[in-house]
């Protein structure tokens, strides 16, 4: 097989819908099922079985499939490599990021990036600190940022610290939380920071909350929380100056300390050796203004 009919066993498998896979790889319809025929026929063998609901792999078909994927994975790798000998900064840097960095911190980092490194591309994908390291130990990723403490062996690399507040238009001092009756708003997150906000909340008021509405981003419960729907524990990098009616109470730990959640940049010594790696290092070094460590 020719290196194109690998990728387009890897647009099928990834669509799994012939419209959607015609259409991702600029040909017909009638053209892909063509060049599809042909491919099964160089097997000697039915990769896909069509159906109104799309496509289904056959047993064979996922051997094949996968046999694909192994192909492309390891081509771009050797373009990458390839792209190193150059000097300017090419290839794709591959990014997992937490949720709440990747809405507030990291946009700023990404276009001095691209203005920097213009011949660069970008893959990024967002979500909890479990899925990054599930990005990173399945080696689909160069980098993760990951909130809270991460186990991780490779190199680990602190980019920010910021502080837990309780945040809302009404509230001014912690005891008023036991008073209201409006409700405390809560985002889906990590396993590590919904167990520290619980472990906060038991040991500052012994009593569950009255009232709660749990919405899946954070963006969401912080836009309930200004507009006086409730209150909310928002990190301080979600936050600026401009919010102006709003009160933020930090949340102190057992030792009456602010409790604090640390941003670290991860991934594996042979990543950090990629140009594109090395370029993104130094643009969040210079605006962290702090020399990167290994």
């Amino acid at each position: 097989m020719q290196f194109s009919e690998f990728r387009l066993l890897v647009v099928l498998a990834t669509e799994m819908n012939m419209r959607k896979a015609a259409e991702r790889l600029f040909v017909s319809q009638p053209a892909l099922s063509q060049r599809l025929q042909t491919i099964e026929k160089a097997w000697d063998t039915k990769i896909f079985v069509r159906s109104q609901k799309g496509l289904t792999a056959t047993p064979a078909g996922e051997k094949i499939i996968e046999f694909a994927r192994d192909v492309v994975e390891r081509e771009e790798k050797i373009k990458e490599q390839i792209h190193e000998l150059d000097a300017e900064v090419h290839g794709t840097l591959k990014l997992a990021c937490a949720s709440i960095i990747g809405q507030n911190w990291l946009p700023q980092i990404l276009k001095n990036f691209v203005t920097t490194y213009p011949h660069a591309k970008i893959s990024l994908i967002t979500g909890w600190s479990s899925e990054i390291l599930k990005n990173l130990y399945e080696d689909s990723v160069h980098l993760g940022i990951i909130r809270g403490n991460p186990d991780w062996k490779g190199v680990k690399q602190h980019l920010l610290t910021d502080t837990l507040y309780l945040v809302d238009t009404e509230i001014q001092k912690i005891e008023q939380v036991l008073e209201t009756e409006r409700p405390f708003i809560q985002f889906k997150s990590d396993s590590t920071y919904y167990q520290e906000i619980q472990e906060w909340w038991h040991r500052t008021f012994q009593t569950a909350p009255k009232r709660t509405i749990v919405v899946d981003q954070i963006e969401t419960c912080k836009q309930m929380t200004l507009n006086g729907i409730g209150y909310a524990i928002l990190p301080s990098v979600t936050l600026n100056q401009s919010e102006t009616n709003i009160y933020k109470i930090p949340l102190l730990d057992e030792n009456n300390k602010p409790i604090k959640r640390d941003t670290w940049l991860v991934g594996y010594e042979s990543a950090f050796e990629l140009k594109q790696v090395q370029a993104f290092v130094k643009i969040i070094k210079d605006s962290l203004n702090v020399p990167p460590s290994h």
